[in-house]
């Protein structure tokens, strides 16, 4: 699937709706919710969680980050919850992609892949022919305690261009995203969306400074590509 010009901006780690709020005034188009995780920052409970996605305007989308392996307990993570989109951290290992969409129809699957060297590019083409969208990670998953996201480390942006390049779903990059080289990011995957957490925080808060900052990059890289 091919960048666009104006890659949607994923904030994640959303610990309140204050955060939340903050966001979507930025320009967010979606919000990642954290669910239990065996590391990383931003888990809130699920009924903050419900709480959130509740109170969210549409066409504004919430990512439920579940890690979550089987196919049943994702489906009822998620209807605890009732977010509009899964975001699934870690490799599925029960179940399948279809028994989530038939279990949830019209609830959009996000597959996350932790790119970590070549063999990333078949896992996801993999996942590609059956979620509707990809988010590249820099996790690592095979870790003692699993890492499945908010590392803060970029990761080799040439294999995810080659993976935005290889599917036809829509791919998410994540991973050590800030206001510095977001627009580096964006130039080099083209991606659809961008998804951001410790890049627009200070002390583990969302700060609007760099949420405007981050969003003013990604407005600039725009502009100039209106140039040719």
């Amino acid at each position: 699937m091919q960048g666009t010009l104006k890659p949607r901006v994923k904030i994640c780690c959303i610990a309140s709706l204050a955060e939340a709020w903050q966001a979507l005034e930025c320009g967010a188009a979606a919000l990642g919710l954290v669910g239990e995780m065996p590391s990383g920052p931003g888990v809130i409970s699920d009924e903050a969680i419900r709480e959130i996605a509740r109170r969210v305007p549409p066409p504004a989308a919430t990512f439920l980050l579940t890690s979550r392996t089987d196919a049943a307990e994702i489906v009822e993570h998620q209807r605890a919850v009732g977010t509009s989109t899964i975001q699934i951290v870690d490799a599925l290992k029960t179940g399948s992609y279809a028994d989530i969409r038939a279990a949830l129809p019209g609830i959009r699957i996000v597959q996350v892949i932790h790119v970590s060297g070549p063999e990333s590019l078949e896992e996801a083409r993999e996942a590609a022919a059956q979620v509707d969208a990809l988010l590249l990670d820099s996790g690592n998953p095979r870790a003692a305690v699993k890492i499945l996201g908010g590392t803060g480390k970029t990761h080799n942006w040439g294999i995810s261009r080659a993976i935005r390049e290889s599917v036809e779903i829509p791919v998410f990059l994540a991973g050590g995203l800030n206001p510095a080289n977001v627009r580096e990011a964006i130039e080099t995957v083209q991606p659809f969306g961008l998804d951001v957490c410790s890049g627009v925080r200070t002390g583990g808060k969302l700060d609007r400074n760099k949420l405007e900052q981050f969003f003013e990059a990604v407005e600039g890289v725009k502009n100039a590509w209106r140039l040719f």
